[in-house]
């Protein structure tokens, strides 16, 4: 089998995935590494492999079972598995998969009993970081809520390290009637502020029913108006002499402690 160059079509249609536009126009996404690619394969979200004859040898049983599964699998140049990768040092492994974010109705149709709801979020990296912290405590989904980075964005699905596949995923563009949403759907909406009313320690009645955990922008936070409409303000006590918690660490504490009350 003939490797594809770089300049092969297909492989040229796939690095232009790595743009937002295109992902949009395109339905589709690119996952690199082996354990996106080996959680995309798992739900089927896969249309073709991209792989190097590197990655070939270390991940052999992964191309080979995408090949059985009836998955187009395609051997790539190191040089166009370098352009499909977006590390510096690429794996050689890349996927083309289906966008993945579902209808915020699709997710509380499930009745969900714990929701991640980072608003405003910027950072592809803390999203998804914040996405397999979720996946981790097993909460029941992901609610992007506002003008926010992009979930197949390609540092976001290193970050999330497979979970991207596995918690459901759905933006609400606009953060008012994505709140309204949730609290229509019985759920408690709960904010993390420095100077909240209830001490997290001490918040496991609230969080023993269906609960929304709100985040907000790294950079400054939930909007006055955002954190005003949750049903509750919870702070995180910081016993040492850290000024704050980064959005990744506060989200990892507060999933894991309503994990513990659910």
């Amino acid at each position: 089998m003939d490797a594809l160059s770089e300049r092969n079509p297909r492989v040229v249609s796939a690095v232009k995935l790595q743009r937002s536009a295109h992902r949009r126009k395109a339905g589709q996404f690119l996952a690199e590494g082996a354990n996106s690619v080996a959680a995309a394969l798992e739900t089927g979200r896969v249309r073709e492999l991209f792989y190097s004859e590197r990655a070939a040898g270390r991940e052999h049983d992964l191309v080979a079972g995408a090949a059985a599964s009836g998955v187009r699998v395609t051997l790539v140049t190191e040089r166009a598995a370098q352009r499909l990768g977006e590390t510096v040092t690429a794996p050689g492994l890349v996927a083309v998969c289906d966008l993945l974010d579902v209808p915020l109705a699709e997710i509380l149709d499930r009745r969900p009993r714990l929701l991640a709801v980072p608003v405003e979020i910027a950072e592809p990296g803390n999203a998804g970081t914040l996405t397999r912290v979720a996946d981790a405590v097993g909460a029941d989904g992901v609610v992007l809520a506002g003008d926010t980075v992009d979930p197949h964005n390609g540092k976001c699905v290193r970050a999330a390290a497979g979970s991207l596949f596995h918690v459901p995923i759905a933006r609400g563009r606009e953060v008012g009637a994505t709140l309204d949403a949730l609290s229509g759907a019985g759920i408690t909406l709960v904010a993390t502020a420095a100077d909240g009313e209830v001490d997290l320690d001490d918040a496991g009645e609230i969080l023993a029913g269906p609960v929304a955990w709100l985040f907000g922008n790294e950079a400054h936070g939930l909007a006055p108006a955002v954190a005003a409409r949750a049903d509750h303000r919870v702070r995180i006590a910081i016993r040492g002499r850290a000024e704050s918690l980064n959005l990744a660490a506060a989200a990892a504490i507060c999933l894991y402690a309503s994990s513990r009350a659910v």
